[in-house]
């Protein structure tokens, strides 16, 4: 057996104490966002039967084709995957458990998702998403909400450098006779498409609109337009959805390339993007999915949802220079001795009797070198120990941002700390 260290899978990525901080804020500051709104939170498992993804996101679809983690259950042959988004698992579980009986839901989930894919900045194998989905609601207003909720998030998290790309994809009838139209036109210029629009061609012509390759720009901007085919009720759907951001101050441009990587779309699609991040620009994104919940075995019923991913967000954190919290702790206990070990260990529980974070030193170690430990931690106060003190029933206090320490009795122990605390 070698002896070599086990290293982390490539893309899966360990997030360390002094990243953390970071995470921790960021979602409380989400927790918040979304219970302002409705929201209420659904936790669904990380491994899915493989089946699901392929009804829900279709089969000709690179996450479905290229990235999945999928595998054989070696107890019972079942085929099982590890999810690559969220919205497919939430919709199942909302239908396994009858959520939308007589009760449309607004709903929301976090953690993370899987899909095999050259890992590169702010995008990998393993990452983390916060996902937000509303069944049961039909008109633009909740389209609306959607997009209105994430231009608040962006203020309370003070990003900026974010744009709103706004797009329509219809419904079925104009999707079907706008596919002829393009498969049409893209056979006639073939000699122009690269390996991979070919593949694609009749299998999720889409697609190939989306294609950042500069050899067939020119070629797509002359392709048949969706826009052309769209009938009535789904224009004007759009078009009042233009009116309440309108209204709202909220600016955004219309991208008729914004197609989104997955098939359940209809109606509605929208991205927020960055030119902070290169190739993945998209730090949220999202849109209408009406045809979800029979496709997979429920009562038809109108939806909207849309995901972000986090680590594509913490990185303009960063750049917008806000730094990881660290780990907060308002009282470091350092002692020396038997008798001051046992209070010691009473004092600090005492304290967090008192709502207080507390720190108690383990390992033994001088008191020079437990207070180093005590400064490094960031506590705003050490609570100093010795047995002189332990046999008077008293505790030093020191402030661990300037001032002298000051002997006090465990009864007003707690009052005293708080006040230096107040202080800071």
């Amino acid at each position: 057996m070698s002896n070599e260290t086990v290293q982390a899978v490539r893309g899966m990525n360990d997030i360390l104490p002094e990243e953390a901080g970071l995470w921790l804020w960021f979602e409380d500051v989400v927790r918040d966002w979304l219970h302002g709104y409705g929201y209420r939170n659904i936790r669904m498992p990380l491994v899915e039967p493989t089946a699901l993804f392929k009804r829900a996101i279709g089969e000709v679809t690179d996450i479905v084709e290229k990235e999945m983690y999928s595998f054989e259950d070696a107890l019972n042959g079942d085929h099982l995957t590890l999810r690559p988004e969220g919205t497919a698992s939430c919709v199942r579980a909302v239908l396994q458990h009858n959520l939308l009986y007589n009760a449309p839901q607004r709903l929301y989930y976090s953690g993370p998702m899987f899909r095999h894919e050259r890992p590169q900045k702010g995008r990998y194998r393993q990452f983390h998403q916060v996902g937000v989905e509303a069944l049961g609601f039909a008109g633009p207003d909740m389209d609306a909400e959607q997009i209105l909720m994430c231009a608040r998030l962006w203020k309370k998290l003070g990003l900026s450098d974010v744009a709103l790309q706004l797009n329509t994809l219809g419904d079925a009838d104009a999707r079907h006779r706008h596919r002829a139209k393009l498969i049409d036109y893209l056979e006639k210029h073939e000699d122009v498409l690269d390996a991979e629009a070919k593949r694609r061609l009749h299998s999720n012509p889409l697609r190939i609109l989306d294609s950042k390759n500069p050899a067939m720009q020119e070629l797509i901007d002359a392709a048949p337009r969706l826009m052309d085919e769209l009938d009535e009720d789904a224009l004007a759907h759009f078009s009042e959805l233009q009116e309440i951001l309108k209204r709202h101050g909220i600016s955004y441009e219309i991208n008729p390339r914004l197609v989104r990587g997955l098939d359940y779309y209809n109606r509605t699609v929208f991205e927020w993007v960055t030119t902070r991040l290169g190739a993945q620009g998209t730090v949220c994104a999202g849109g209408r999915y009406d045809g979800l919940v029979s496709q997979i075995g429920g009562k038809p019923a109108p939806a909207m949802g849309f995901a972000m991913g986090i680590e594509r967000l913490l990185v303009l954190l960063q750049e917008e220079g806000r730094k990881p919290t660290g780990q907060d702790v308002d009282v470091y206990v350092v002692h020396q001795g038997e008798l001051a070990g046992k209070l010691a260990s009473q004092v600090a529980e005492q304290l967090r009797d008192g709502e207080l974070r507390v720190i108690l030193h383990c390992g033994g170690g001088s008191f020079k070198s437990q207070m180093k430990r005590a400064d490094a931690s960031g506590a705003c106060v050490s609570v100093v120990i010795g047995d002189d003190e332990a046999q008077a029933d008293e505790v030093g206090i020191k402030p661990m941002r300037g001032g002298d320490q000051m002997r006090v009795g465990l009864s007003n122990m707690l009052s005293k700390i708080n006040e230096f605390i107040e202080r800071e």
